[in-house]
């Protein structure tokens, strides 16, 4: 006799395996009324998780705009320091460029420091494209209010023939990347002389 006997040995010799019609199962013993209370806390579950998914939706979507912001403002003002470096750079330029031309004079011609003076000029005047093409100006606030946020003062000179308060002359040019102050301009404003 064989020890092992298979499900299908089990039917077909008549072992009680249970009832194989459906119907004769017992039937769960819940009323219409729990059903609809079941049915209720269910849609009340759906509502808040609905809800939950939503504001998880919107949670995600303001931190990527938050960090394509971010990235953007990295790429518009990551040179930021290297610019701040650059204009010391053009403020030197500048001067020296000055200091040819005062030194240049019209009744004893050298040709030599003309040629230099307008090397300088545009060397200049690239750099200032350069600048410009970055997305860095110069301010020129002369005759402008004065802003705390762009200048800062260095000195008061008398108002004559401008109103107090606005900017008569320029120590120090200020820049700008991109619309944001990264220099100063040290300005002396106007004030009523007494």
């Amino acid at each position: 006799p064989c020890v092992f006997s298979t499900a299908a040995q089990q039917r077909s010799t008549g072992d009680e395996c249970g009832p194989e019609d459906p119907r004769d199962e017992p039937k769960h013993p819940l009323s219409d009324c729990a059903l609809e209370h079941k049915a209720i806390k269910l849609e009340e579950q759906v509502r808040d998780l609905t809800e939950r998914y939503r504001k998880a939706l919107a949670d995600s979507e303001n931190v990527r705009r938050r960090t394509q912001k971010f990235v953007e403002d990295a790429k518009l003002f990551g040179i930021q320091s290297f610019c701040r470096d650059l204009v010391e750079v053009a403020d030197i330029l500048e001067k020296t460029a000055e200091s040819a031309a005062e030194e240049a004079e019209p009744a004893i011609p050298n040709p030599t420091l003309k040629k230099i003076y307008e090397g300088l000029s545009l060397i200049e005047a690239k750099l200032q494209s350069v600048f410009a093409k970055h997305g860095l100006q110069k301010m020129n606030p002369v005759g402008g209010k004065y802003d705390p946020y762009d200048h800062e003062i260095v000195c008061h000179v008398p108002a004559e023939g401008m109103q107090p308060g606005t900017i008569a002359l320029v120590t120090q040019d200020g820049y700008k990347l991109h619309g944001r102050t990264i220099r100063h301009a040290l300005v002396g404003v106007a004030v009523e002389s007494q």
